[in-house]
Formats: structure tokens, sequence, C-alpha cells
């Protein structure tokens, strides 16, 4: 990658995901006292007015900002997209750690809670965006190590349609109910077995794209 090692960019991505989850976190309690200051509990009441847009326009800012830390991490687009994988992943996992820390929620890991407003509403566990965020860290640090070795990470056509079935279903699981959200009405249980098969099917097409460009070369030793 660059002269400062591949571990010092991946330190200080860490730390830039870390950073902007309290940022993105503190926004959210303030929205909380507003909105909902007897609890953050579903059926939820949402924002009607020119908040909801405001709020809207803030995760296209969010998503902008990773992209733009992203490009300038890296030189080559395998290196850029690592850095988004890595950022993103750290940003997700402790935007729910910072909420923790300062409202004292999600109880658990399997409490609900708004993901994504872009197009519609993603409702969901909070598990659901933490086990996708652990695929992404761990992805990103490899693909990034490949890099810094100077491999390519060349997804096939096969693969690259495991992750895609896989990206569809999970989203189908924080979508499929988003009119309940939307009329103020109790959702539908979360359909867990999406979520687990698409993860399955993420990890899969990942683990075989990278072996792909691990094994040893003709005539070397193996351990």
């Amino acid at each position: 990658m660059n002269d400062r090692g591949i571990t010092g960019k991946i330190i200080w991505l860490t730390i830039f995901g870390i950073a902007m989850a309290y940022v993105e976190s503190a926004v959210v309690v303030y929205l909380r006292a507003i909105f909902y200051p007897k609890g953050f509990i579903f059926p939820l009441k949402m924002m009607t007015d020119y908040k909801i847009k405001v709020e809207v326009f803030r995760e296209v800012a969010t998503i902008v900002m990773l992209l733009t830390v992203a490009h300038l991490a890296g030189r080559k687009f395998q290196e850029r997209f690592a850095s988004l994988l890595l950022t993103f992943g750290v940003w997700d996992i402790f935007y729910y750690v910072w909420l923790k820390v300062l409202l004292n929620w999600p109880a658990t890991l399997f409490d609900w809670d708004i993901l994504f407003l872009i197009p519609l509403p993603w409702i969901g566990p909070v598990i659901a965006p933490v086990s996708i965020s652990i695929i992404m860290i761990i992805s990103g640090i490899l693909i990034a190590r490949l890099s810094d070795k100077g491999k390519a990470f060349r997804p096939t056509l096969v693969t690259f349609l495991l992750a895609l079935a896989g990206t569809l279903l999970v989203l189908y699981s924080f979508m499929y109910d988003t009119g309940a959200t939307l009329n103020g009405q109790m959702p539908e249980p979360y359909r867990y077995e999406l979520l687990i098969i698409g993860n399955v099917l993420f990890v899969v097409s990942f683990v075989i794209s990278y072996l792909k460009h691990v094994k040893p070369e003709a005539g070397s030793w193996q351990i």
C-alpha cells in the first residue's frame, strides 16, 4: 500500500470508524430524547415533517464520508474497497457500543432498531448489522493484507453471484415488513433464517475467492 505500512493504516481507519460512530450515536441520543422520551420501543413514532428529510440526508452524508476516507486510504480499487469494508464495519459495531455507553441500550443483541432509511426503513435486531459488520471487518483486513503483498483479490462470477444472493436475502429480511413501521404498527417477527443464510453465502463467497489467491505456488513446500 504505502510507506506507513498496512498495520498503521488499519489502526488509523479503525480509529476513524470508532470516532465517527460516536458522532452518529450522539445524534441518536438527541433524537431519542426528542421523539422517544419514554423509551425506544416498537411500534415507533415516525418523524413526519422536514426532520425526516434531514435524517435521510444525514445518512447520505455518512456514506459519502466513509467512501471519501476509503478513497483517500488506497491507490487502487482493491485497497479502497478493503478500507471501506473495514471502516464501515468498525463504525457500525461501535455505533452500538457507544449507544450502550451513553443510553445503556440495547439491552441485548436481539433488541430491534431502525438500521437505515434509504430507500425505505430497514428494521431488524441489533445482532443483524453486528454480525454483518464482523464479516466486513475480517474481509477488509484480509483483502488489505493481500494488497500489501501485491496480490489481487478478484472474485469469480460464481462467488460474485453468491455474495449478491446473500445481499438480497439480508436486505429482504430488513425491508419485507417496513409498511408496519411506516404505519406505526408492530412489525412481523424477524426472519433470522434469511440473515443466517445470507451471512453463510457472504462467508462462502469470500473464502472461495480468498483461498484462490493464497494457495502456495507450484513446487513450494506445504505445511
